[in-house]
């Protein structure tokens, strides 16, 4: 086993992964906000915020799709060490990790059912960057407006119309997160 698959998880994980779990809770909590979080190494071409919010989420009953250039030995093997999420398809998943353009198309992914709206997909979306501008947002947890950088607006907004359905995101770069939940509007 290479020591690469071995590295790169919580060195404290009780500390550490509670840490990352409070920083997505806020990030949920107040779409739009930039949190940072930590503790996480993983192999590239995964950002540690990526890796972190996989390793504070996922177990051995979250399937896990990996999306384009995040689909590789590397990132296979440090997952399947440090957390035991078994890797599927998209129509399958949990969660989902990569950037926007390999994540396409959304509707590959499960948005739950009436009874179940719980039980859809949350992608994780790595970008090169996150800022506090562009795009508009409302919603619970927002007080007047929020702005942040997404990739693209119209499929976020057919998202939010499917509420109670549809998926939630996490915007990942370098060690920052930022979560758009379905309750969000966005424009």
């Amino acid at each position: 086993m290479q020591a690469e698959t071995l590295s790169g998880g919580f060195a404290d994980p009780a500390v550490q992964s509670a840490h990352a779990f409070r920083s997505v809770m806020e990030a949920m909590a107040r779409p739009g906000t930039i949190q940072d979080i930590g503790g996480a190494a993983p192999p590239a071409p995964l950002s540690k915020a990526a890796g972190a919010v996989l390793l504070t989420l996922c177990d051995t009953e979250t399937p896990v799709y990996l999306a384009g250039e995040v689909d590789c030995d590397a990132v296979r093997a440090w997952l399947a060490f440090h957390s035991g999420a078994p890797l599927t398809g998209p129509s399958h998943s949990m969660f989902a990790v990569g950037s926007w353009e390999a994540l396409m198309p959304l509707s590959a992914y499960p948005i739950g059912t009436s009874e179940y709206p719980d039980r859809s997909a949350t992608l994780i979306v790595e970008q090169a960057k996150l800022a506090p501008s562009g795009a508009t947002l409302q919603g619970p947890g927002i007080k007047d407006y929020a702005y942040l950088s997404l990739p693209e607006t119209e499929a976020l907004q057919a998202n939010s119309a499917l509420f109670p359905l549809g998926l939630d995101f996490i915007f990942t770069s370098g060690n920052q997160l930022a979560a758009l939940p379905r309750t969000t509007q966005v424009s």
